[in-house]
């Protein structure tokens, strides 16, 4: 059956409200719900009962809305009459019934809009009540028609004919009201429509990836993709998610990072390699941290953490000028950050010996080291070494307060104890040529001078597994395997992890839920 007739049936027949509601209900889900929705379940099925298929397969669309408002906005005068006919659809955010005549406000993905006129003198009388018997804010609906100029000199298209594009069956949010934080994160597709800063996070995350790699790109890296399931957890000192393997009866971990699986491209002769893709972390949700986030790690043959800091520094940069035009941006609430200028380099024994008004070396004993931490009250964790309490009294002094690292800075020169991948200082013992970039406050990426000696690396993941038997769920186990690939040699390199997430939230100054499309949030 032809639309039109379609149309003219509907009218002309109608059909029972309740009815077609309970009809509709039976295929839409046991649930109950809101008098707007059992209005439109309804809709639908007097729709299909006329003939009218409110799913179309396939529609007339000769123009976007943004094309016609290219070529035509600010052309014509009130009134005015463009000669030319254009097919566009989106969704309905606006609809406005003014006896024989309707306005309507179509939008599209990007919030550019344009108003439908649809008249009963170019529809015809059946069409158009048609039209305010089917149509509904939400809807998505295509009209074709001549772009003119309303009496308001408002740019439209005067209808000739319209069609329903897809029916909505549930309302949209009030427009000109502020999403709560439980419909952004519970309803992210409806905060995309109505919301232009979601869609902008979400298009701000995209550039900025695209920005990543192209410039690894541009630097001659390859780009790898290595199993988020593993036998055995690494790369990292995390809590893993754990999974059972139906196929093969045994448990798997989800990766916490990528690091042991890309060094094993460098040992096959990889020498530029990097890899953005998610990890998973079975711990704390709060303002900076997620359970699975999207993370790079980047390893480079014969670098060092310097190396691997002049490539933190360029990317960041640039992705910061690819997406903003500028160094210096302007985060959620006005505040402006400014990305350029020379980093900061600082050395963690130094600055925390400084803070402590005592020389803290890595040969201070782990006694003196709880002493300082129970005078300052800093609870300590279940297992305890140097390295540890070192990086506790540390974060003590400089992560409460984010203006104490709010330009971006380099903290460098790690204890050995909480660096198992690491290579040591050649000239400070007990020290390893690792960094951490903080940013506004808080970690953004870290790197290291990749250990390559496979005889070191078993001892230290040996000590690793001793702290995990005695507690420690955050230590690494041996990693056989890796060991092995590491024994037919591994060339010196450096290496570097940054968040994709926390790159969004040092460039926007949003949370950390707000930056990722779908946040985790517990079932209702």
């Amino acid at each position: 059956m032809r639309e039109e007739e379609a149309v003219a049936r509907w009218v002309r027949e109608g059909s029972d409200v309740e009815q077609a509601s309970a009809r509709g209900l039976e295929d839409f889900g046991p649930a109950s719900f809101p008098e707007q929705t059992l209005v439109r379940i309804a809709k639908r099925e007097k729709m299909l009962d006329a003939g009218v298929n409110p799913y179309p397969v396939e529609l007339p669309i000769t123009a976007s809305i943004k094309q016609v408002r290219e070529k035509w906005a600010g052309k014509l005068e009130k009134g005015g009459r463009s000669g030319e006919e254009a097919g566009v659809a989106g969704r309905a955010v606006f609809i406005r019934n003014s006896g024989g005549l309707c306005f309507v406000e179509l939008q599209d993905g990007k919030f550019n809009s344009i108003q439908i006129m649809i008249s009963k003198k170019e529809v015809g009388p059946e069409s158009l009540s048609a039209f305010k018997q089917m149509a509904d804010i939400g809807d998505f609906i295509f009209a074709e028609g001549e772009i003119v100029n309303s009496n308001t000199g408002e740019l439209s298209i005067m209808a000739k004919k319209w069609q329903m594009a897809s029916k909505a069956l549930r309302p949209l949010p009030v427009l000109h009201k502020e999403l709560s934080e439980e419909q952004r994160y519970r309803k992210p597709y409806v905060a995309l429509i109505v919301s232009r800063e979601q869609k902008n996070t979400l298009e701000v995350r995209a550039k900025t990836v695209s920005s990543l790699r192209a410039r690894f790109a541009g630097k001659g890296y390859i780009e790898a993709e290595t199993p988020l399931l593993q036998t055995i957890h690494g790369g990292a000192a995390a809590k893993p998610f754990v999974t059972h393997m139906n196929a093969m009866d045994m448990d798997l971990y989800l990766r916490i990072a990528p690091e042991l699986f890309l060094k094993r491209l460098l040992v096959g002769g990889v020498e530029k390699v990097f890899e953005i893709n998610r990890n998973f972390r079975n711990e704390g949700i709060d303002a900076t941290h997620a359970p699975e986030f999207t993370a790079l790690e980047a390893y480079q043959a014969f670098g060092t953490y310097k190396t691997m800091a002049k490539l933190t520094e360029y990317l960041i940069k640039s992705a910061v000028e690819d997406v903003f035009g500028s160094q210096k941006v302007t985060l959620k609430g006005g505040q402006e950050y400014d990305f350029g200028g020379e980093w900061k380099w600082m050395d963690l024994y130094s600055s925390l010996s400084e803070k402590l008004g005592e020389e803290i070396t890595p040969q201070t004993p782990e006694g003196r080291l709880c002493e300082i931490s129970d005078r300052l009250g800093i609870e300590k964790e279940a297992v305890t070494n140097h390295g540890k309490l070192v990086e506790q009294l540390w974060e003590h002094f400089y992560t409460q307060d984010p203006s104490t690292l709010w330009t971006p800075t380099f903290v460098a020169n790690f204890p050995t104890d909480t660096s198992p991948l690491t290579k040591s200082s050649p000239s400070r013992p007990g020290v390893t040529e690792k960094w951490d970039l903080y940013v506004r406050g808080f970690e953004l990426a870290t790197a290291y001078s990749e250990l390559n000696d496979p005889v070191v690396q078993r001892k230290r993941l040996v000590e690793q597994a001793r702290q995990a038997s005695r507690g420690d769920e955050e230590s690494m186990l041996v990693d056989e395997d890796f060991l092995e690939a590491m024994s037919y040699g591994m060339p010196p390199a450096g290496g570097m992890g940054m968040g994709i997430d926390r790159l969004l939230i040092a460039m926007t100054g949003l949370s950390i839920r707000d930056t990722i499309t779908f946040p985790l949030v517990k079932p209702l």
